[in-house]
């Protein structure tokens, strides 16, 4: 390997400015047919052409985007766009290209040890840094200050340019240099940075220091910030040449392969523990149904982590119960959904409505459309059924049969932590249930039949057919007629025939 700068000149090395680094590596990837952006799901044809557009102008970039929407995740893949190595001036702070250098330091070793001036390689792993805006950040700690310990040590007088500290950015120089949620940075603080963007140099305290730094520039912004904490002020915004509009997952299907891929589901977890294709579209469901709820704020969004942290959370209650009735293996049943709230509650911003409903029964409220959402892709809508009833259409409703066993006073309870064998009991004795699945999944297995019996009594629940109610330690099923009798004894409530319609 290449150890002088005698040798770097014989060697014909040319170099080049990071932005032509990365377009050029860009273009040879997209000529060979190579996924540019690996494991980012749903941005095929909206975010990633934007991107490759952008970085084919050599433009910095902007992205805009609610929380969870893989903005830094974005940034940190460009390092793959960048040559592996580079040659640096061996000991520089700023990554001085030996060919140009910038800082004293680089040029006086050059101009006392000429061609031997030792050359060091940089790994692309090593040319990016990120930081996270937050108010207390300082023009010092992005661009450099004067260091007065140094100064002391050194015996240099402060005029002296060896007695700068360089920030984080200037460090980056010849790399990427992401900033996180631009917004939240002082509005003083992101004037300091005109000048990098435009004229590519730095300016430190009273140094006449012209140091044209090598960066592209990747921002990140939520447009919930630009009125909650603070805004991206305009001279900044200008100088940025491409802003490019991140979104959630448009499609159910790029919400699973995205939950799928992130999820970190312990190996015991996946040995131990079956989860359905059902159950993983109700948990993505939940998260669609949070970002059109009037009572989540949209302006917040919900990340696609909330989804992700269910996933884990269902799993993990199924293993729980499985360890406690001694079970070497189960499934993830419906009920064991109750676990995930903790997942949502954590996630989703609440409007002044929301927070007078309470976390928790937003919460479950979601859980609950997504079971009316998901229900009627597998089996016959109940609201068309009873449509069709009162025009006077013969009554064709597969679930009558289930309906009337619970209205002739039966009910189930079902604990959360019974058995698999205990709950597929408790669902064969309901009439007509194991029926209506058999005649919609004729082929599905044992585990997979009694999941869409459980499935069905939580569907015909959430289309207020039935009644449910989540207690401390069970699921209890019964007729609606009753309870609403129940309810009308406890708070006063007279039965009204309108509620003959549900059966």
């Amino acid at each position: 390997m290449i150890k002088t700068l005698g040798e770097l000149r014989k060697s014909g090395y040319k170099p080049k400015s990071v932005k032509e680094e990365i377009r050029q590596n860009l273009i040879r990837k997209l000529k060979q047919g190579e996924e540019t952006f690996p494991g980012i799901i749903g941005y095929e044809d909206t975010v990633i052409p934007d991107t490759e557009r952008a970085l084919l102008s050599r433009h910095n970039i902007l992205f805009l985007g609610l929380r969870g929407q893989a903005k830094t995740r974005m940034a940190r893949q460009m390092v793959d766009l960048l040559d592996e190595y580079i040659p640096i001036v061996e000991g520089s702070e700023v990554n001085d290209d030996p060919m140009h250098p910038l800082s004293g330091y680089a040029k006086n070793l050059i101009a006392e040890k000429g061609d031997a001036t030792p050359i060091a390689w940089v790994h692309r792993a090593e040319r990016y840094g990120e930081k996270l805006a937050t108010p207390d950040v300082s023009v010092a700690d992005l661009i450099g200050d004067i260091d007065p310990v140094k100064a002391a040590n050194l015996r240099l007088s402060f005029a002296d340019e060896r007695v700068i500290h360089y920030g984080i950015i200037p460090r980056s120089n010849r790399g990427i240099f992401v900033i996180n949620e631009l917004p939240d940075l002082q509005a003083r603080i992101q004037v300091a940075l005109f000048n990098i963007l435009q004229e590519g140099d730095i300016q430190i305290r009273g140094f006449k220091l012209r140091m044209p730094l090598d960066i592209l520039f990747i921002f990140t912004a939520n447009p919930e910030d630009y009125t909650n904490r603070g805004a991206i002020v305009t001279p900044l915004k200008d100088r940025i040449e491409s802003q490019i509009l991140t979104h959630y997952p448009k499609s159910v299907e790029h919400s699973l392969a995205i939950t799928e891929q992130e999820a970190q589901v312990h190996a015991e977890q996946i040995a131990k523990v079956k989860i359905s294709d059902l159950v993983r579209r109700l948990i993505e469901q939940v998260s669609f149904e949070a970002r059109s709820s009037e009572f989540v704020d949209h302006k917040s969004g919900v990340s696609a982590r909330l989804t992700i942290a269910a996933l884990e959370n269902a799993y993990s209650a199924a293993e729980r119960r499985a360890i406690i009735n001694k079970e070497k293996e189960t499934q993830v049943w419906i009920s064991d959904l109750v676990g995930i709230i903790p997942s949502i509650t954590g996630k989703i911003e609440l409007v002044y409505e929301g927070e007078q409903e309470g976390p928790y029964q937003v919460a479950y409220n979601l859980l609950e459309k997504s079971f009316r959402s998901i229900f009627g892709q597998y089996f016959p809508t109940p609201e068309t059924k009873k449509k069709r009833t009162r025009e006077g259409v013969v009554d064709d409703n597969p679930f009558r049969s289930i309906i009337s066993w619970f209205d002739k006073g039966n009910n189930i309870n079902m604990l959360f932590n019974t058995t698999d064998e205990e709950k597929v009991q408790l669902l064969y004795k309901v009439d007509g249930l194991y029926g209506l699945v058999k005649k919609f999944f004729p082929q599905g297995s044992d585990k997979e039949q009694a999941l869409l019996m459980e499935f069905v009594l939580h569907g015909l629940s959430s289309h207020s057919l039935i009644s449910k109610k989540v207690l401390e330690a069970r699921i209890e099923f019964k007729d609606l007629m009753g309870s609403m009798i129940n309810l009308g004894q406890e708070s006063g409530y007279k039965e009204d025939d309108e509620f003959d319609d549900f059966r």
